[in-house]
């Protein structure tokens, strides 16, 4: 699961720079293979959304892990929010996967563009999850894009959104 949620959090800084200078996010299908080769496609096209997740849910041939990274809105106690939705799902040795939203604030927002502190929308077939240990694999993910990590660490505000 380490592996899974370092994944997650690579693509998921990919899509926070990606979004970085107000440009809408091309949902982004990354995979991994057995062999440690690393895939990434841009799905541009109607229903992009909904392709990708049902690539992620049913895998393929030669994939360990993948990771969905999609644009949508989160809806919490303080009204609806901007925010990538990170799906990463790991198929071998078992199927596990996490679910995690970054909210963040558009560049053309009051303020400009920021990054608020992800949030776990569900892991399942882990057992218990260990959160803490999960959020250091992700962030160490983060860490791992230099490029992108860099415009998340200079835009992450210090409150929840």
């Amino acid at each position: 699961m380490d592996e899974l949620a370092r994944t997650a959090g690579f693509h998921a800084a990919h899509g926070i720079w990606s979004v970085s200078d107000g440009a809408a996010l091309v949902p982004i299908l990354a995979h991994v293979g057995a062999d440690g080769a690393q895939g990434l496609d841009r799905l541009a096209f109607d229903d992009a959304a909904a392709t990708g997740q049902a690539a992620l849910e049913q895998g393929r041939d030669g994939w360990v892990r993948a990771v969905l990274v999609t644009d949508a809105y989160l809806h919490l106690d303080r009204g609806r929010v901007d925010a990538l939705i990170v799906h990463a799902v790991e198929y071998v040795p078992s199927r596990r996967s996490l679910r995690m939203a970054v909210p963040y604030r558009p560049e053309s927002s009051p303020g400009g563009f920021a990054v608020y502190r992800p949030k776990f929308i569900d892991v399942a077939g882990a057992g218990e999850p260990d959160y803490a240990a999960l959020a250091d694999h992700f962030f160490a993910g983060v860490d791992s894009h230099e490029h992108a990590a860099a415009v998340w660490n200079a835009h992450l505000l210090d409150e929840s959104a």
